[in-house]
């Protein structure tokens, strides 16, 4: 099941920062937005590629720092297997380095993993990379399809992860 997250507030984060490019990694932040809201995940017949709880999230984080004087833009990745930011091929990488070459800072929606592709991307700029959401957990629910075609998550629990943190900088 995909992780869950709850919010960080990136507004204190974007002082002196003119331009963010906003890099939702799909699948987790979707998950975890249309689970609070209690909103189906899709609507197949209504956008295919889009999660409309997660739209209305980063449309709200984009008026939240536009209040801050912030001018933003939304690193889209329509195609199902951009939706995993920890799976990118270097070709999006570097999509990703050149979008944000425009900006100051981008702003990573998604785990520790989403945070260290975009890192990685833009390890030689002076790109700052500010982290929107941090894990709380993994989402345990049915996945439920109704009728015109919504998907949506059931019966949710947030399951805390194991020693969450006690490993970080480990490589295996």
């Amino acid at each position: 099941m995909p992780i869950h997250f709850s919010d960080l507030d990136v507004t204190s984060e974007v002082d002196g920062v003119s331009s963010a490019l906003i890099v939702p990694c799909i699948m987790c932040p979707a998950a975890t937005v249309a689970v609070r809201d209690q909103k189906p995940f899709m609507q197949l017949f209504r956008s295919l590629f889009k999660s409309a709880p997660l739209e209305r999230y980063i449309a709200a984080l984009k008026s939240r720092l536009a209040d801050k004087g912030v001018r933003t833009e939304v690193f889209n990745s329509r195609l199902y297997h951009q939706w995993f930011m920890c799976m990118w091929t270097a070709r999006r990488r570097e999509q990703l380095r050149k979008r944000a070459s425009q900006h100051d800072a981008v702003i990573v929606l998604g785990c520790d993993s989403a945070t260290e592709t975009a890192r990685e991307a833009l390890e030689a700029s002076s790109c700052r990379v500010i982290e929107g959401m941090k894990v709380s957990g993994i989402i345990n629910a049915q996945l439920n399809f109704h009728l015109p075609g919504n998907v949506s998550f059931n019966n949710c629990r947030i399951v805390p992860i194991s020693g969450h943190g006690q490993e970080e900088g480990m490589v295996h």
